[in-house]
């Protein structure tokens, strides 16, 4: 049996594909833990995942400003801590976070080998990474030589959605799905777990649009805000959280922020949605495009009326063309199986 480290960071749903291979590595017997932030040590102990926080990195909040995200792209800190801890408990395999280039160049620069796992489209983080590349080089940084360099790089998702992508392998979404059947046409809103600046007003847009619709409509607010925030319709069910396991068999349509992880997860029900960005300058817009381009989904602007996103989830109930593509590229999602693809990868290095 061989031993695993995984360095992580807490930003919602990027803990997921790491979260999912690592169950079905230590399923299989191996040896499995994490070096993550404070704030992420309850949830590894629910799930039963071996963790320790980072010693000297501290603990932070990743916000979604430009200046946030680059520090967390170049912190440093997380990865001299992952390599004093495998000074001390050495690993076969080191899997890193498919943004955290500071641990990847700590790695590299102390002699470790290390895979990568990335959690959202691979194409839109190298049009990122070559357009903060001249900053990023002033930071003794080179991202993309960096993924290139791992003895492996992994993502948790599509390879016919995932324009401009570089050398990876798409081991396919890591979630477990069924395909949709819904007994009445229902639509599930679920938007950002982060209080984006336009989040209250989207949800607001979306309750008044989708409250005339003959539909069952079930609204997941999640953490970001309370219901007590928004004029809720009286014939729109409004809950803090349900599993999307629970809730997707049931759907017909979906309406999200372009989130990739919730994203996948709706595909891989076979489920077509609409896609409201809230962040331009996060992955949202790409994924947005990447649906509306796969026939599965439509985009529209986090500012469209009510009228807009009534009329495009219509569209999504009443066209079928949608639901066909949603289905068909549902049963590959499924057929990929990403958390099995991806542990037999790493079982293959660690053989090596």
């Amino acid at each position: 049996m061989a031993d695993f480290l995984f360095a992580t960071w807490d930003g919602g749903g990027n803990q997921v594909p790491l979260r999912a291979v690592a169950h079905e590595l230590a399923g299989r017997g191996h040896q499995v833990r994490f070096l993550g932030l404070r704030s992420q040590a309850a949830a590894f102990a629910e799930a039963g995942l071996a963790f320790d926080a980072y010693p000297t990195a501290g603990d932070f909040r990743v916000g979604s400003s430009p200046t946030a995200v680059l520090a967390l792209l170049t912190n440093r800190a997380m990865g001299r801590d992952v390599v004093a801890d495998l000074a001390g408990r050495p690993a076969d395999v080191v899997v890193v976070d498919g943004v955290l280039f500071g641990v990847m160049d700590e790695l590299r620069r102390a002699g470790h080998d290390y895979a990568v796992l990335g959690h959202t489209f691979d194409g839109f983080l190298r049009g990122s990474l070559r357009r903060a590349r001249p900053l990023l080089r002033l930071l003794r940084l080179d991202p993309p030589a960096l993924l290139d360099g791992s003895r492996l790089t992994m993502v948790a998702s599509m390879p016919e959605l995932d324009t401009g992508h570089g050398d990876v392998v798409h081991i396919g979404p890591v979630v477990r799905a069924v395909p949709a059947e819904p007994e009445e046409p229902t639509v599930l809103v679920s938007l950002s777990t982060f209080r984006f600046p336009q989040l209250v007003p989207l949800w607001q847009r979306v309750l008044d649009g989708l409250a005339p619709l003959r539909a069952r409509v079930i609204a997941t607010t999640g953490p970001a805000l309370e219901a007590a925030e928004l004029r809720v319709p009286e014939n729109i069910e409004v809950h803090r959280w349900i599993p999307h396991e629970e809730v997707l068999p049931r759907v017909s349509a979906a309406v999200g922020h372009g989130g990739h992880g919730t994203t996948m997860a709706t595909l891989a029900h076979g489920v077509p949605l609409l896609v409201l960005p809230l962040d331009p300058t996060s992955d949202q817009p790409f994924v947005g495009r990447a649906i509306s381009r796969a026939g599965v989904g439509l985009t529209r602007s986090r500012t469209a009326s009510p009228e807009a996103v009534r009329a495009a989830v219509e569209t999504l109930l009443t066209d079928g063309r949608y639901r066909h593509a949603a289905a068909q590229l549902g049963e590959r999602i499924r057929g990929l199986d990403g958390r099995t693809g991806g542990a037999d990868r790493l079982e293959a290095l660690a053989d090596r």
